[in-house]
């Protein structure tokens, strides 16, 4: 993926998340005191890893560095402005939030895992968010394809503050070509789409 990712909208381009952007990522966190009262986006990692020694923060250094932590950032400039969390299925829980209804749901386990989009508070009603999410569609297609799952809010007839929306809304996936295949609480489904491997195609 290294060096292949590469998408542009007006003046934001978009990068994997690895050694070489750690510096901007974590910039951007810092800015905003960790996402989410230092999360980190630690959350939808194994949680059986967690060590109260060891501060989220060089926790998810330690994942990105060994290559097991995934996200398409979307940067203007030099700044990190937004990014979308992906991974194999082997790396991210989503029933570490949907304790009782993910699990009894599974028909076909999927290959890769959308979770967790943030964008800095100045950059949010600009496209950043779906911006990421074709980012991290691409790096998937570059990394083989396959099944891609994620767990979208409904958000239609509510009042739901940005910032609160960590999971991506229905609409912006529906636009992406995603399905819904099952609901998993109140508000989140799971929606569901096939990539193509860019291999495929050549």
């Amino acid at each position: 993926m290294k060096g292949n990712l590469s998408r542009a909208m007006s003046d934001f381009t978009v990068k994997p998340l690895d050694e070489t952007t750690w510096d901007a990522f974590a910039a951007l966190v810092e800015r905003h005191k960790g996402v989410w009262g230092g999360c980190w986006c630690m959350g939808f990692h194994d949680s059986t890893e967690d060590d109260n020694s060891i501060c989220k923060r060089d926790r998810k250094h330690q994942r990105v560095c060994e290559g097991r932590a995934h996200a398409a950032l979307v940067f203007e400039g030099d700044r990190a402005v937004g990014w979308c969390q992906y991974g194999p299925d082997s790396e991210l829980k989503p029933q570490n939030k949907f304790k009782r209804k993910y699990e009894p749901g599974i028909i076909i386990v999927p290959d890769w895992k959308i979770t967790c989009f943030f964008v800095d508070t100045n950059y949010r009603g600009k496209g950043v968010a779906s911006l990421a999410l074709a980012g991290a569609l691409d790096a998937i297609r570059q990394a083989g394809g396959g099944i891609v799952e994620a767990y979208p809010e409904k958000i239609d007839g509510r009042v739901t503050q940005g910032r609160f929306i960590y999971l991506g809304t229905i609409p912006m996936f529906e636009r992406h070509g995603f399905e819904k295949a099952r609901q998993v609480a109140m508000h989140h489904w799971v929606m569901t789409k096939q990539v193509e491997s860019d291999k495929a195609k050549a």
